[in-house]
């Protein structure tokens, strides 16, 4: 009696083992069958997922959008601008070197005193943003400001010129200084259209969506 309940016992345990074995492999099945061609899913290389464009990208993870770059006057104008988002810990800043490559001016003079009387004449045109150059090849000319895009010196040489200053130059002169860029985590397409809407307001910046640049 003893060794048929026995017999039994080990039955019961046989027929549940294969029953949870079937279970198990039936899942599996169903979980395979359901995949949508899984042979074609793969991590996409950051050049591909710029390729995306920033509707598409706006949607994957560790996306950012950067804008800028922006001197410490624009950098708080574009805050402000930015303010309404409400962003909170989504906008972070980073510091960057930015070249500033294009300047307008006034050739040299011949002397200090050539160029005093010049600086004169500026300020009488209700010019004010100027100084002179007191050495190096270019001893004696008038800076009149330095400027990110070689359109944007061009747009203030003619301002210049228009009021009499004919010898009035625009050139390149390479000249870096430090600059912020504005970073935005996870950004919306919303956020993406404002910052088209505001970039043309910020001459030299650029606004871009694109994998987030790893720290440290």
């Amino acid at each position: 009696m003893r060794t048929l309940v026995i017999l039994l016992i080990l039955a019961n345990l046989t027929l549940l083992g294969y029953t949870w074995l079937d279970r198990r492999s039936s899942g599996e099945s169903a979980r395979l069958a359901e995949q949508v061609n899984p042979e074609k899913i793969r991590l996409l290389a950051p050049r591909e997922v710029a390729n995306l464009g920033p509707a598409k990208m706006a949607a994957l993870p560790d996306v950012c959008a950067e804008w800028g770059p922006f001197g410490d006057v624009d950098r708080a104008r574009a805050l402000a601008d930015l303010e309404p988002q409400a962003l909170g810990r989504l906008l972070t800043q980073r510091r960057v070197e930015s070249a500033t490559g294009w300047w307008v001016y006034l050739p040299p003079a011949a002397n200090k005193a050539a160029a005093e009387t010049r600086a004169a004449l500026l300020k009488a045109a209700g010019i004010r943003d100027f100084f002179i150059v007191d050495s190096g090849p270019q001893r004696f000319a008038i800076s009149l400001g330095v400027f990110r895009t070689e359109d944007a010196a061009n747009a203030y040489r003619a301002d210049v010129a228009a009021k009499g200053f004919n010898n009035v130059q625009a050139g390149a002169r390479q000249q870096t200084s430090m600059a912020t860029m504005l970073v935005i985590r996870d950004p919306r397409e919303p956020l993406i259209s404002r910052l088209r809407e505001l970039a043309p307001s910020y001459p030299g910046t650029e606004a871009k969506v694109g994998p987030c640049e790893k720290s440290g």
